[in-house]
């Protein structure tokens, strides 16, 4: 059931809106509508920063903060940002509604 909307921004600066859907992680809310970027090649388990995303500054509070092995894992990215979430492990949620993510250029 759809709550609201997120928005991706690719890296060339195409804005990709997509429904929100309460409980599904952003990586399968992009991968489920084609969003190009975001692969999600091991499915979820934070293993493979193929889902990185940058998420917007006025958005960082509420997303709220890394986690060690996502740390360990999107560190390796030369694109991390102090920004830079693995997109598998943010839970969408009604505070979502009008969150707005960028892509690297590059996923690892």
């Amino acid at each position: 059931m759809s709550t609201g909307s997120i928005t991706f921004v690719t890296h060339d600066g195409t804005a990709h809106e997509v429904d929100l859907v309460d409980g599904e992680s952003l990586m399968v809310l992009a991968t489920s509508n084609g969003v190009p970027g975001i692969d999600g090649d091991c499915g979820g388990e934070a293993s493979c920063g193929t889902c990185h995303v940058i998420v917007d500054d006025d958005w960082v509070d509420r997303t709220g903060t890394r986690s060690d092995e996502e740390s360990q894992m999107i560190e390796m990215s030369p694109e991390c940002s102090p920004n830079s979430r693995l997109s598998c492990q943010l839970k969408a949620c009604a505070s979502f509604d009008g969150l707005k993510v960028h892509l690297p250029e590059f996923q690892m």
